[in-house]
């Protein structure tokens, strides 16, 4: 109501004003028109003659402008509000614009000249009806492309975010603006720039496609680069500037110098070690910095920050030393040790050797994390170098100083199994005090080939001190040692030709093993595994076997299955040939009576001590056999 009010007011007040003129232009006709000629009644009545008014008209509407509806021309703007803004054209009556239309113009004020479309004449209120938009659009594409030739700079208005970058109304047209081309900084909120009016150049135009590009960038890149080689000539090493964190990465911050970008290290942030640039800096944040290197051409510029400190190491406590207690925490960790800082930009590195007193730790992450708050001593200290060398283990008694109190020889322990080799066992009795069980200290009566036939590693095993070896902080243990020597025993049950039943374990060519009784185990070579069918033996098998072979000190026990029925067979042959020597003897007597006395009762003798003789090794051996024999004999 306000609004068409103002309206209401304005006409009236343009009606006046024609009125006005009207009135003073009549004036200046009659003033023209000699006194005796002008009809003096006839104005008084309104009532001169048709062709005089139409004169008079002709010339009042030469004063006004010849408009054309569906035309562009410029009007001036003469009144504005919030809502619109009056137009004038020249005409009769000023023409409306909704201010919806000057959106990309913020800065539009009374007497600027724009550019209207002339819809019509009159609307239904007898409105003149001007569209400032349609103008715009069909003057557009020619103001863009001369924008372009003339490398003009246009004004435009951001309507909103796509993807990849802004829209923006230019002429009436849609144009695209690239998020890359909206400033020489990287943005990080497009939404700021939405509903604002900002300066353009062209940069590209698709007719095809009917596509504009256009750059705010590039408006400020021409005065950056004179700056930026204002900068670069004086540019120095040590020089200190001041610049704005542009953008951080993780192994690094860029910092704009005004115009001139520059890179500081993540190295070159803080003396002391960080993981990310964030812990020291945030975007947009002002610092100064000094540059430490640039190339040739001054386009790669090397910065630092932490330069403009002093280093910590000189500030280091000066009475620290060699043998002082220090408490650090752990940065860095590395399989050959850990570096731990002591103070801000002050590291020492504990080897993984000086971590414990054991010898089986290998590598320090067993032992340490980064993060852990440890107390250690000072091994070496180098402030030229500013290099220092710590140690964990110092903080606790070396166990070999006193390694003969605490485990003297033939003492008897638990240890626990660290590592195998192919000549025995290392195991541990207690951090940093190791021992070595040699392969064959395991077992009385096992033949090994490896450790790991007899334990595992990480398993708890017994032992007892054989040899303590300091100079080389090393035990020679044993196992088999806590049972008395089973072979003591062994001698008097595997003696020579004696037979006992075994089984075969292991089958190679070169023989087998046969596991005994007792828990013992012999070896048979292949010709004395043959069987009284003349077939070999197999694995598994269970046979008797004769001793044929006993050797306590080197704990060998060599036994036969062969000789078992081959002795047997050889005692009944040699049993046979005496029997066949019994029965010859009348005979033998007969022929021997022509013979002396004295020789006939030699032989006699004889041949009765040897049949006593075989007598005895037959009833030792086969009494079935010897009952056989004596039956032939007498048979015959």
């Amino acid at each position: 109501m306000e609004n068409n009010e103002v309206l209401d007011a304005q006409e009236m007040e343009q009606n006046e004003v024609q009125e006005q003129e009207a009135v003073e232009f009549k004036k200046e006709r009659v003033v023209a028109v000699k006194p005796e000629e002008f009809d003096w009644d006839a104005y008084e009545n309104d009532s001169l003659k048709s062709d005089e008014r139409s004169k008079m008209e002709s010339l009042y509407d030469e004063t006004l402008s010849s408009i054309t509806e569906n035309e562009v021309i410029d009007g001036t703007v003469v009144s504005m509000n919030k809502r619109e803004a009056l137009i004038n054209i020249g005409y009769k009556s000023e023409g409306v614009v909704n201010m919806n239309e000057f959106r990309y113009n913020p800065e539009l004020k009374i007497g600027d000249k724009v550019e209207v479309y002339v819809e019509s004449q009159e609307d239904r209120s007898g409105q003149l009806s001007l569209s400032h938009k349609k103008a715009r659009a069909l003057r557009s594409w020619d103001r863009v492309n001369q924008a372009l030739e003339q490398d003009e700079i246009i004004k435009g208005y951001i309507k909103c975010r796509t993807k990849g970058g802004m829209i923006v109304d230019v002429f009436g047209i849609e144009a695209f603006l690239p998020g890359s081309q909206i400033d020489v900084k990287p943005i990080r909120d497009y939404d700021v720039y939405v509903n604002k009016t900002m300066e353009f150049k062209v940069v590209k135009i698709n007719h095809e496609f009917k596509n504009v590009v256009v750059s705010h960038k590039a408006l400020i890149e021409a005065e950056l680069e004179q700056q930026k080689k204002e900068i670069i000539a004086k540019l120095e090493k040590g020089q200190v500037l001041e610049g704005t964190v542009k953008n951080i990465t993780s192994y690094g911050v860029f910092i704009d110098l005004g115009g001139v970008d520059g890179l500081i290290h993540i190295t070159d942030l803080s003396w002391g070690r960080i993981t990310h640039p964030e812990e020291i800096v945030q975007l947009d944040q002002k610092l100064n910095v000094v540059i430490l290197d640039f190339d040739d051409d001054k386009k790669r510029i090397a910065l630092g920050l932490k330069q403009l400190t002093p280093h910590p190491w000189d500030a280091l406590d000066a009475n620290l030393k060699v043998g002082d207690k220090v408490t650090g925490k752990v940065v860095v960790m590395a399989d050959y040790g850990a570096f731990v800082e002591i103070a801000t930009g002050v590291e020492g590195l504990i080897h993984v050797s000086e971590m414990s007193w054991s010898q089986h730790l290998r590598s320090a992450n067993e032992f340490l994390k980064v993060g852990d708050e440890i107390n250690a001593v000072i091994l070496t200290l180098d402030r030229d170098e500013r290099k220092m060398s710590l140690g964990m283990k110092q903080l606790k008694a070396d166990p070999w100083e006193a390694i003969e109190k605490a485990y003297p020889i033939e003492s008897k322990h638990k240890a626990k199994v660290r590592n195998f080799t192919n000549f025995g066992v290392f195991v541990e009795i207690e951090e940093g005090v190791d021992g070595l069980i040699h392969i064959s200290d395991l077992s009385w009566t096992k033949k090994i080939k490896h450790p790991a036939e007899f334990t595992a590693i990480g398993a708890e095993i017994d032992v007892v001190v054989l040899e303590i070896d300091k100079e080389n902080r090393r035990l020679r243990l044993g196992h088999k040692q806590l049972e008395e020597n089973p072979w003591d025993v062994f001698e008097t049950l595997f003696v020579m030709d004696s037979i006992h039943e075994g089984t075969i374990i292991e089958l190679a060519d070169k023989g087998a093993i046969v596991s005994l009784p007792y828990g013992v185990e012999g070896f048979c070579t292949p010709k004395h595994l043959v069987k009284e069918d003349g077939s070999q033996a197999k694995l598994d098998e269970k046979l008797e076997f004769k001793v044929i072979e006993f050797n306590k000190e080197a704990k060998k026990i060599i036994v036969s299955h062969s000789r078992v029925f081959e002795d047997v067979k050889r005692a009944e042959e040699k049993a046979s040939k005496a029997a066949a020597s019994a029965t010859a003897a009348p005979k033998s007597a007969k022929k021997a009576s022509k013979k002396p006395a004295d020789t006939m009762e030699k032989t006699t003798l004889g041949d009765i001590a040897e049949l006593a003789a075989l007598k005895d090794e037959m009833e030792s051996t086969a009494k079935s056999k010897k009952s056989k024999a004596a039956e032939d004999a007498s048979q015959e």
